[in-house]
């Protein structure tokens, strides 16, 4: 059967694979668009387990909001900031993180699993592996999470073109643009700061009984303020899981806006639960950074040219 432009340029536009690879399936295949179509996803799945152990620390981060309730956020890890500067990669990431934002999948293996949307005949994994075949790299779906507010509203904050995803899920019986703002404000100060916590209610008894026997070690170990009595020690060690808990818990932190540089985020909300005239708080928080915990690759640009050459 005699392939011709228009074949060519249909299965182009179902698979996204490279022109001549669609050229080659529809030969493979005598023209039959379907098995092109598998063709080209089994062509990937082997080009995609050629790369699955290069390490994808790049990416990006998107979160997509169904509603003022409902938002998910993902990140997507690829090989070079190139790839993830590109608009068909930031455009499969926008689309796995709307698939996660319609998903009720528990974890990611079920993620995985699922239909992918716009085209229910493969899975997300699927979509993956053609997606690495069409891109060239290797590329990971790392960590979705979906967020659902009960009482009040959910809003979110992207950071340095994806680098960084924050969702925050206020609580309020009010939801207005008061609100919002106030919560985008919020959202900022999540992604500069790195919170652990919403507050110290949060931190578990194990959690500082583990840091005050370190800091316990810690002046046992110096010369001088091992010296010192029972009391006096117990009270640096107090005073400094005191400090430390005030880095890591959101509502003890400074406000990064605060005028007088000294208005605590707990105080602010208080501000706004004010100022709207209904209680207003921030019930949870999750923020992705790209990369986060991964041993990224060094790049060494001359060596992969040579290598090409």
């Amino acid at each position: 059967m005699a392939i011709t432009a228009g074949m060519v340029k249909e299965l182009r536009e179902m698979t996204g694979a490279g022109m001549m690879d669609c050229k080659k399936a529809l030969n493979e295949t005598n023209g039959n668009m379907e098995e092109a179509v598998e063709f080209l996803r089994k062509n990937g799945q082997a080009k995609a387990e050629k790369k699955a152990n290069r390490i994808a620390a790049e990416g990006l981060c998107t979160v997509v909001l169904k509603d003022d309730k409902t938002a998910a956020v993902v990140e997507v890890n690829s090989e070079t900031d190139f790839v993830a500067k590109n608009d068909t990669f930031r455009d499969f990431v926008t689309a796995v993180a709307t698939q996660a934002v319609n998903s009720d999948a528990a974890d990611l293996d079920a993620f995985m699993a699922e239909p992918w949307a716009a085209d229910t005949s493969k899975t997300v994994a699927d979509a993956l592996v053609e997606k690495v075949a069409v891109i060239g790299e290797n590329l990971k779906i790392r960590r979705f999470e979906k967020v659902v507010a009960e009482n009040g509203c959910v809003v979110s904050y992207i950071h340095g073109a994806g680098r960084i995803g924050v969702i925050v899920e206020a609580e309020t019986a009010v939801v207005n643009d008061a609100v919002k703002e106030a919560m985008t404000n919020i959202a900022m100060q999540i992604a500069a700061l790195n919170p652990k916590y919403v507050s110290r209610d949060e931190v578990s008894a194990d959690y500082i009984a583990h840091e005050k026997e370190i800091l316990l070690a810690q002046i046992m170990n110096d010369p001088k303020e091992s010296q010192k009595p029972e009391k006096v020690i117990n009270g640096m060690i107090e005073g400094r899981i005191s400090k430390e808990l005030k880095d890591i818990c959101l509502v003890d932190q400074v406000y990064v806006k605060a005028e007088d540089g000294k208005q605590t985020v707990g105080k602010y909300l208080e501000q706004v639960s004010k100022e709207i005239g209904q209680n207003v708080s921030v019930k949870r928080f999750v923020r992705f950074e790209t990369g986060e915990g991964l041993e990224k690759k060094q790049e060494d640009f001359a060596a992969e040219v040579a290598a090409q050459l």
